[in-house]
């Protein structure tokens, strides 16, 4: 996975959105961090050093002064919408969030996994990018799928909410769409 990017809204109480993008494919993940991880990440891609350590630089030190080695990070889990991460540090894996994971993640520059199972719940394919990626095929059995009922009419709102969503950047208002929208295909 790829970092995408942060993004804030005012309704948020101080909590972003990262989105994480398939390296090799065009889903997203978003994942709501508070606002001393976001800005952790944020100085971090930026090349911004702080003049005294921050919380995850300190980590960073310690991990290294012990000649330990962060190999890669994995977001394994999604329960109860929570997601949990663990850290690969040499043969041991270490339970963390994943603001933090990820935060360590760009300081070493390793790779950021998301295990399928967690992808498959939780992600989402912007839909002018499902869209424009799918045979002609698989477009026409989309669009044959959705009955003409009130529930077809909900949901084809929803979808167009969450494509907006997308483009302005609102990650936090994507993410609670993609949940409705979960909601309303899990009753068929």
């Amino acid at each position: 996975m790829d970092i995408l990017g942060l993004s804030t809204s005012p309704a948020s109480g101080g909590a972003y959105a990262l989105i994480l993008r398939e390296v090799n494919g065009n889903r997203r993940l978003p994942i709501i961090i508070g606002a001393s991880e976001a800005q952790s990440i944020a100085l971090e891609m930026e090349g911004i050093k702080p003049p005294r350590p921050l919380t995850h630089d300190l980590m960073k030190n310690i991990i290294t002064a012990f000649g330990a080695e962060l190999s890669d990070i994995i977001i394994d889990e999604l329960r109860d919408g929570t997601f949990y991460a663990k850290l690969n540090i040499d043969s041991q894996q270490i339970d963390s969030r994943p603001s933090d994971a990820i935060a360590l993640a760009v300081r070493y520059g390793v790779q950021i996994y998301v295990a399928a199972t967690v992808m498959d719940e939780a992600a989402f394919v912007p839909e002018e990018e499902e869209d424009e990626q799918a045979p002609p095929a698989r477009q026409q059995k989309i669009k044959a799928q959705q009955p003409p009922s009130s529930k077809g009419s909900k949901l084809e709102q929803l979808h167009q909410q969450l494509k907006e969503a997308i483009e302005k950047e609102n990650y936090e208002k994507a993410a609670s769409l993609r949940d409705e929208i979960r909601k309303l295909e899990l009753r068929d």
